[in-house]
């Protein structure tokens, strides 16, 4: 056993060559201030963590100077002592901690932690379930714009081949409901994803406002067609889009066509990204042309989309094999419901995002299916217990107790 005792305290100035010397048998402590102690990569809190300590007094250096806390947390500090306040979802003494560190969603799914205990599963193409597991056949796909979480739900198909010089699009759609049809939505996009500066080639199709909005660029500026205002009182909507050259047209339902020519002298569209349906893969828009403002992935269902690249062609689903998407998220069947499959207790609400489906549990009960109950101690009880500076949090019969690091005292450890 090696007993170290620490004797007074300076800042930083004793060279580490002096710091443990042996004299005739005896050893002197260590003079100075130690701040980062780990042991085979595992850090340990000096204070924390110790079994005993005699003789330490605070180093008085100022930790929040050094930015200790992670994930976005914030470093409060006093005289004798700091702590990390965490954002929301993270938790530890760094808020070195996400519930999605352990990921529990299956086939590829994108897990979002929806409290500091539990996770939502946000479902790749073809799956569905609180994890995920259960496996559904799509033929009309149903898409639900941006979730709560920031995530849009969207299907990626390989790279549309010989799409340069001439497109011709067909496309069917039903909004969700009127209110879908106002914000901000893509349809569809393909192209280079950069700055948003004339290079960057793409073509995309999205509403605004209530009316269809059909963009490209060819390199030397974006040609832009907006249609009337949509019949809000049509299930189904058509649209026809196309490009010859710097030359396009748009016809939306039984509205007139509309033709654009691009500006500058290039004629080609050079892109060579996935086609995305529907939304992206981002979890922001920002990588989407600048000024497409296409802020929200769609609301509803889009369905029959075939392309061709040259008049002589039979028009063709896009991906390969054909009607084949690459990958997808939070992608259902059109006019099924998630929540039919789910049951939530305790006065827990279904919420379906698409394919993707969890249970948003009332105060005081967590879990997949809210049958689990908050404890005091835990992040989501509310009210929050009380334990201060670094305390420990401990469920008794009745209430709970704190346990205090050393160097602090008090029913909630308030006193150092």
């Amino acid at each position: 056993t090696l007993q170290i005792t620490f004797g007074s305290i300076f800042l930083g100035n004793v060279p580490v060559h002096e710091a443990v010397q042996q004299c005739a048998g005896q050893i002197h402590g260590y003079k100075g201030c130690i701040r980062d102690f780990q042991v085979n990569n595992k850090e340990l809190f000096i204070i924390d963590e110790a079994l005993g300590g005699r003789n330490v007094e605070n180093c008085n250096v100022p930790i929040c100077d050094y930015h200790p806390c992670l994930n976005g947390g914030t470093c409060k500090s006093d005289a004798e002592n700091w702590v990390c306040e965490c954002p929301k979802l993270y938790s530890g003494k760094l808020c070195q901690f996400m519930t999605c560190d352990e990921n529990p969603c299956g086939h590829g799914a994108t897990c979002f932690p929806k409290s500091r205990r539990d996770a939502v599963c946000l479902c790749p193409y073809g799956r569905s379930g609180i994890l995920c597991s259960d496996a559904i056949n799509i033929s009309q796909p149903s898409f639900s714009g941006t979730d709560v979480f920031g995530y849009t739900s969207f299907l990626a198909y390989s790279t549309i081949p010989n799409i340069t010089f001439y497109y011709e699009f067909h496309l069917k759609f039903q909004l969700a409901n009127h209110h879908s049809a106002l914000q901000d939505n893509l349809i569809f996009f393909t192209g280079q994803k950069g700055q948003g500066l004339n290079g960057d080639d793409f073509l995309e199709l999205g509403l605004r406002n209530g009316r269809v909005v059909y963009s490209y660029n060819l390199g030397s500026g974006t040609a832009t067609i907006i249609s009337k205002p949509l019949d809000l009182t049509l299930n189904i909507h058509v649209i026809h889009l196309g490009r010859y050259l710097q030359k396009g047209w748009l016809k939306v339902d039984d509205q007139k066509n509309k033709t654009v020519s691009s500006p500058g002298r290039l004629v080609g569209l050079n892109v060579f990204s996935q086609f995305y349906l529907g939304g992206y893969r981002e979890y922001t828009p920002e990588l989407l042309p600048k000024g497409s403002r296409f802020k929200n992935g769609f609301q509803g269902c889009i369905f029959d989309v075939q392309v061709r690249t040259s008049t002589n062609q039979e028009f063709r689903s896009p991906g390969t094999p054909e009607g084949h998407p690459n990958s997808g998220r939070s992608v259902g069947q059109c006019k099924d419901s998630p929540c039919s499959l789910i049951k939530c207790r305790n006065g827990g609400k279904c919420i379906e995002s698409g394919s993707t489906v969890y249970c948003d549990c009332p105060t005081g009960w967590k879990g997949a299916f809210c049958t689990e109950i908050v404890s005091v101690c835990e992040p989501e009880h509310d009210p929050p217990h009380l334990c201060k500076q670094g305390g420990t949090c401990v469920p008794l019969p009745k209430g709970y107790t704190c346990h205090c690091p050393l160097g602090t005292t008090g029913t909630y450890c308030e006193q150092g």
